[in-house]
């Protein structure tokens, strides 16, 4: 580590000022050792958005080219993310993007062999993945023997992205979960529509991992939030449930009439702990591409989820 990046924070741009986008400033805000220094947004209201500290543009590329960065943040609309991602590589600026990573596998693939070529930094923001949550249920795994089976159930009313459909906005965090308990990607993954209207739709997902298969229902048109996910094992069941608080959110059961036990968690938010991640990396300086590698494989499934939806 430099004894510059010791001594100051970490000075990240932020390109995207939508809806999530949004959620980073006051994320950042709050950290220690990070600072919003640049913002590339269109959004009329950006300048009330950030401190007068904080340079503002409309074009990514002006953070990218600007040098005087120590990552990017992207949370630009999907189908931008392959350029920006190039481009920040190209300027060895580490990278923290939004998921899902691209929306086609030949970008997938063009970000992940660029990262690897380029000893980049380049991580994605599967934020389940980030929570403490997650990391009771990742650490809890060993103990519980072989995973026999996965169910989910995930959605809410909206979003209703012309550029993003369903599949790829809600799949993308089921099917990273899925891959990231299971270490590898499915044999063989389906799709079907349950529901279709208002612009909106409910999709059944079946990831086939050979050992094991994850049944997952997404969608858009629940009334009211929806992110169960359990997990089935030869001695027991992890139930992760993020519409609970605190430990609540996991639960583990021995038996069908188990209540269940729960356990103490890190009280920071998962978005909190995804940026903290990316300072730490920041600040190792060492290559970090695992994440773009699971982003190609969650990108790899949804593009196969596709291709079978009528």
């Amino acid at each position: 580590m430099s004894e510059l990046r010791e001594l100051h924070p970490i000075r990240l741009g932020l390109i995207g000022a939508g809806p999530w986008g949004r959620n980073y400033i006051p994320t950042i805000a709050g950290l220690d050792g990070v600072r919003l220094s640049r913002l590339a947004s269109r959004n009329p209201d950006s300048a009330g958005l950030v401190g007068s500290d904080c340079a503002i543009s409309e074009d990514w590329s002006d953070l990218v080219e600007a040098g005087d960065l120590d990552g990017i943040v992207i949370a630009s609309p999907p189908g931008t993310h392959a350029d920006i991602i190039l481009a920040a590589i190209n300027h060895r600026l580490p990278v923290f993007v939004e998921k899902p990573m691209t929306l086609s596998v030949a970008e997938a693939e063009k970000v992940l062999a660029t990262a690897q070529a380029e000893d980049a930094i380049v991580m994605v923001d599967h934020i389940h993945l980030y929570s403490a949550a997650w990391e009771a249920v990742r650490r809890e795994t060993p103990a519980l023997g072989a995973i026999r089976a996965i169910s989910g159930v995930a959605g809410r009313w909206g979003p209703f992205r012309r550029g993003t459909p369903v599949l790829w906005d809600w799949g993308s965090h089921d099917i990273a979960m899925c891959i990231n308990l299971m270490g590898r990607a499915p044999e063989f993954a389906t799709v079907k529509r349950v529901e279709a209207r208002d612009g909106g739709e409910t999709l059944a997902l079946t990831l086939d991992f050979g050992d094991a298969a994850a049944h997952l229902t997404i969608g858009n048109l629940y009334p009211e939030p929806n992110r169960l996910f359990t997990i089935s094992f030869e001695a027991g069941e992890l139930v992760y449930d993020d519409t609970l608080d605190g430990g609540d959110k996991v639960r583990l059961k021995t038996s069908p009439r188990d209540p269940g036990g729960t356990f103490k968690l890190d009280p920071s938010t998962p978005l909190e702990r995804a940026v903290l991640a990316f300072r730490d990396a920041i600040q190792r300086g060492a290559p970090e591409w695992d994440d773009a590698a699971l982003g190609a494989q969650v990108v790899r499934t949804l593009a196969r989820l596709d291709s079978t939806l009528a």
